[in-house]
């Protein structure tokens, strides 16, 4: 396979896969991230524990990773991936993309020319197809999602996001979904207007 060819398949940063075994570990404990990893065949358990936040790696790999995730806790966290991506946003996200985040408004957030999306994943986007005061619908283009753990993992990040950059009373809903059949993925994100949007 040529290094084009390469480039354009789906990748994510090292950081969703640190910050997916941070969550296990400040959820369930050392042993329950020990679990995980020995869910995984040792060449990607090996990947997953030395992985650096700026690493890039393929697809299938962080979803072998959240498959591994899912087995050990899904049954007595069903929610767990919403959990994790807000747990990602707000640890190593806040950490490394601090300007990115804490913004005056959600909208300000969310039509900055910096795309989060793009800082976590490659290729496509998270684009604002839809825009009024207290409403934003984002659709995701040029990448496949590949399983609704992504698509989950989006919309718990999505959610902290946007209280982070002042949403108030904020709810964020997957209302499209690729993996299940839809043309494309979809939130709709929500948010009590404030001072500073409303002028």
């Amino acid at each position: 396979m040529n290094a084009a060819a390469v480039a354009a398949q789906p990748q994510a940063k090292g950081s969703a896969v640190r910050s997916t075994l941070a969550f296990v570990a400040a959820h369930g404990g050392s042993a329950a991230a020990e679990r995980v990893l020995a869910r995984l065949d040792p060449d990607l358990r090996a990947r997953v524990q030395s992985a650096v936040a700026t690493e890039e790696f393929a697809m299938p790999l962080v979803r072998a990773l959240w498959s591994a995730v899912d087995a050990e806790i899904g049954a007595d966290e069903p929610r767990w991936a919403e959990q994790a991506g807000a747990f990602s946003i707000e640890s190593l996200g806040v950490q490394m993309y601090r300007g990115i985040l804490l913004k005056k408004s959600p909208i300000e957030f969310l039509t900055q020319r910096v795309s989060l999306f793009r800082l976590y994943y490659q290729p496509g986007d998270m684009e604002v197809v839809e825009e009024e005061t207290g409403r934003a619908i984002l659709r995701l283009v040029g990448f496949d999602p590949g399983t609704t753990v992504f698509c989950r993992r989006q919309t718990g990040g999505l959610l902290r996001a946007v209280e982070l950059a002042g949403g108030v009373g904020a709810t964020v809903r997957h209302v499209r979904c690729a993996v299940e059949g839809d043309a494309f993925c979809e939130w709709e994100l929500r948010w009590q207007v404030g001072e500073t949007e409303a002028t």
